[in-house]
């Protein structure tokens, strides 16, 4: 079978890799790629956003199943053009897809089918969100424990979360006024502060069975102990502790079926991944937003431990034939990835930086290296982003996990280069 992985990021690489593994994978093949995965596959330089070039590419390597990593071509419609060209394609319907690519139209899916999620007000326009503030927090001191988003897609930074008036205004500029996001802050949401630990729950679903991956915690703030702006996530571990059975059982039961089937009667079935990102209040789980793809960062650690075959899944998926699969194997060892970053990010970064030691951090025992910003220039491997490199590992705790993970971060240098010291922290303050 060949393989084709859209996309650039870390996210591709570990899916690359993880695909390369499958007995029944004779290529893997990623568009546009980057340094790592043309070590572990075979680059194609076309574009993750251009979808006659990737359509024709399928059509002329007779590509067996494609798998879109980012939601960008998601919510432009890659999936149907393939399948309008015969091709077998694991990734929702550009019309499913609008469940991520419209924060607006989530929300407004998760209240209509009564699935738990925090109060909102969306608004078409920025004087109309900065009335709603003012009108409602009327004392300039006042706390005003609110989350400003932009409706559309802004690379996992359109989210704000505010606890003053200053800050919810400030954030309604940016948005709509600044166009900080561009066309992504057409519509505002703001909605309540939710309280207690986040989780992210993925399922691998073909819209009639759902198998839901062990849960993760991301770290969407860029410092330590949750702190500075939002990012596309700087770090991810897999399983977390605030997850038990128990509430699995209710995240499925409350959120992951009911979106199954409110996707079904709104005449936009679901198939690929279902990602939920979760607020764990006293109140029980509650919807932040619903991703329609495979985390990044926490797809590499998910993939890091599962044992099944990962090709088998996709394309069980693709068929609609979820339902005939025994149930995934995973390693009972806990995962940590780790993501270092350009100096500057999530703000401006420079490009173009040499890096040196993925090779011995890669050598490390249950170490692997997942490239996310980077590019090959004259052999030497280059920065090419904001997020670069995932350093993932597996460890017999979430402790060793963690050490090991770290320990290949000490290995890896550029300049510039940064990452947070507390990835997993988390975990240990819940055992």
């Amino acid at each position: 079978m060949k393989v084709l992985v859209v996309g650039n990021g870390g996210r591709e690489h570990a899916l690359a890799w993880k695909l390369g593994q499958s007995k029944k994978v004779e290529k893997v093949f990623v568009a546009p790629g980057n340094a790592g995965t043309a070590r572990d596959a075979e680059n194609v330089d076309v574009a993750a956003t251009d979808i006659p070039g990737l359509v024709q590419f399928a059509k002329s390597q007779a590509i067996d199943l494609t798998v879109i990593g980012p939601e960008a071509p998601l919510v432009a419609g890659l999936a149907d053009a393939m399948e309008q060209e015969g091709l077998k394609v694991f990734g929702p319907s550009r019309a499913a897809a609008e469940l991520e690519g419209s924060k607006v139209f989530c929300k407004n899916l998760l209240h209509t089918a009564n699935i738990p999620t925090a109060s909102y007000q969306t608004f078409k326009t920025g004087g109309d969100a900065e009335r709603y503030i003012k009108d409602r927090y009327p004392e300039p001191d006042e706390p005003v424990p609110v989350v400003v988003k932009a409706d559309g897609l802004a690379a996992g930074k359109g989210v704000i979360v505010c606890d003053t008036r200053h800050d919810a205004l400030e954030a309604i500029d940016r948005i709509a006024s600044q166009r900080e996001f561009g066309e992504a802050g057409n519509e505002l949401i703001i909605e309540e502060k939710l309280t207690g630990p986040e989780a992210s729950v993925l399922a691998i679903t073909d819209g009639e069975t759902i198998i839901t991956l062990p849960a993760a915690q991301d770290h969407k703030p860029a410092h330590d102990g949750d702190t500075g702006p939002n990012t596309g996530g700087m770090g991810a571990y897999s399983p977390t502790p605030v997850v038990d059975e128990a509430m699995m059982a209710r995240i499925e039961a409350d959120v992951l079926v009911p979106v199954v089937h409110a996707m079904k009667r709104a005449r936009r079935p679901f198939k690929g991944i279902l990602y939920a990102g979760l607020m764990l209040t006293p109140a029980g789980p509650k919807v932040l937003e619903f991703n329609v793809r495979f985390g990044d960062p926490e797809c590499q650690p998910l993939l890091m431990r599962l044992q099944s075959d990962l090709f088998d899944v996709l394309e069980a998926a693709a068929d609609g034939r979820l339902s005939e699969l025994e149930p995934l194997q995973w390693d009972e060892r806990p995962g940590t990835c780790v993501v270092m970053a350009s100096e500057g990010y999530p703000g401006s970064y420079d490009k173009g930086h040499e890096i040196s030691g993925i090779d011995n951090a890669d050598a490390l025992e249950d170490v692997k290296v997942f490239h996310a910003g980077t590019t090959i220039a004259d052999g030497q491997v280059l920065t090419n982003g904001g997020r670069v490199l995932g350093v993932t590992a597996l460890g017999s705790t979430i402790s060793q996990a963690k050490l090991n993970a770290y320990s290949g971060v000490k290995e890896i240098r550029w300049r510039g280069a940064w990452c947070r010291k507390d990835i997993s922290d988390k975990a240990l303050s819940t055992i």
